[in-house]
């Protein structure tokens, strides 16, 4: 248990437990909420990858010569929970989803080309610098 701090002026104080951060990772999960697709035109024109096969041909050069230059999506999703645990100077999560990309045809039929699965750990540090709150995440061994 954590003893609140006594507020001598007006303040916002968030408290996550790890029961509430895992409740909520479960719920999302459970229900199908933790899935993104991304397509070619969501991306800034400045990001550097671009989700074109002229663009991911550099990893495989045999999907831009089959599709050359066409516009690709990334379908991403959990394949299990994100287990959440709390720590008093950070975050740390242990992500396990799975990123399948496919080439947009100009019928807009979407041809599969390839499925990674991701598992990553990440802690997340949040700052405050003046009135300013903000973080830093980052991927840990």
């Amino acid at each position: 248990p954590s003893v609140l701090p006594a507020a001598h002026e007006p303040m916002l104080l968030l408290a996550v437990t790890e029961f509430v951060a895992n409740s909520a990772a479960f719920t999302y999960f459970t229900a199908g909420a933790l899935r993104r697709n991304i397509s070619s035109n969501m991306l800034p024109r400045r990001f550097p990858l671009q989700l074109r096969t002229k663009s991911v041909g550099v990893f495989s050069p045999q999907l831009q010569e089959r599709y050359p230059d066409q516009p690709m999506e990334l379908h991403l999703s959990a394949r299990r929970q994100p287990l959440l645990s709390c720590h008093p100077d950070a975050l740390h999560g242990a992500l396990f989803s799975s990123a399948e990309a496919f080439v947009v045809l100009p019928n807009a039929t979407r041809v599969p080309a390839f499925l990674l699965n991701i598992n990553a750990n990440v802690t997340g540090k949040p700052t405050i610098t003046g009135n300013r709150l903000g973080g830093t995440v980052s991927l840990r061994g």
